[in-house]
């Protein structure tokens, strides 16, 4: 009965405030997930989709998994469970760069007004994504209620920049604006932009592998967490020894719950 109403609700309000949102397209696409509603829909032509919790917790709290939904999804079920909302926007192949940011902005504000989530946000972002995530908090950090980053990239030089021959590495130069010249002197990594968001006090927690040998600990997490507690910025890093780019996330994700518990206030 619960999937049926909400089939009608979406359906219903496809017609109203839904189709009026920009860029929203046609009705979403009701599925389950993990024995969860989900909605499919599209925002400026980008595939999105949110997952319904059983019942939601009060304010409707939600995580917004910035790339790879689905992927490990520890954190994201228990939190399910607990009443809040998991969220996603397909905006790959743009690293985290300013058109991603406009593409973002469009998806936080439909999902707020459609579905009356919570005004605070706790973006999720695995490996690249942690380009994302980061750079959301820097351009709306008063919209951001906790970041958990998984094995983050946080300075393109290190990934993908390491293999300069790469497709991943067109594609990020391409989707800044940048060159093999002028990306020496960019300065628009997270690792460069601490203390925008260390000054709105948002919490972060990071999860990775000292081993990684994708994306190097010491060339992202290592140095970002020196700068953020600098800046004075609240984080917590949970260093996975020996441990490469995979698996991400904690088998357990009861510390990452704990961290959400902590620090989400909506």
């Amino acid at each position: 009965m619960r999937l049926v109403l909400l089939v009608l609700f979406l359906a219903l309000g496809s017609t109203g405030v839904f189709a009026a949102a920009a860029g929203v397209e046609a009705a979403p696409q009701i599925s389950e997930w993990n024995g969860f509603t989900r909605a499919d829909f599209t925002v400026a032509g980008r595939p999105c989709l949110v997952v319904f919790p059983a019942q939601a917790a009060p304010g409707k709290p939600w995580i917004w998994r910035t790339e790879f939904f689905g992927h490990e999804p520890q954190a994201d079920l228990a939190l399910l469970a607990r009443g809040w909302h998991v969220a996603y926007m397909d905006a790959k192949n743009l690293y985290g760069a300013p058109k991603a940011m406009a593409l973002f902005g469009q998806f936080y504000a439909h999902v707020v007004v459609r579905f009356g989530l919570a005004q605070r946000v706790v973006l999720e972002g695995f490996s690249r994504g942690g380009l994302y995530a980061y750079n959301f908090a820097v351009a709306h950090p008063n919209r951001v209620a906790a970041l958990y980053l998984d094995a983050p990239v946080l300075d393109i030089r290190s990934w993908p920049g390491r293999d300069r021959s790469s497709k991943e590495w067109k594609e990020c130069l391409e989707a800044y604006g940048l060159t093999e010249q002028s990306v020496a002197e960019f300065r628009g990594n997270p690792v460069d932009r601490t203390v925008i968001v260390a000054r709105s006090r948002v919490p972060i927690l990071i999860v990775c592998g000292d081993a990684d040998k994708v994306v190097p600990y010491p060339e992202n997490t290592a140095k970002f967490e020196q700068r953020y507690r600098e800046a004075g910025g609240p984080i917590e890093v949970i260093v996975k020894p020996g441990v490469d780019h995979h698996p991400h996330s904690l088998k357990d994700p009861a510390p990452i719950l704990d961290f959400l518990n902590r620090h989400v206030k909506l």
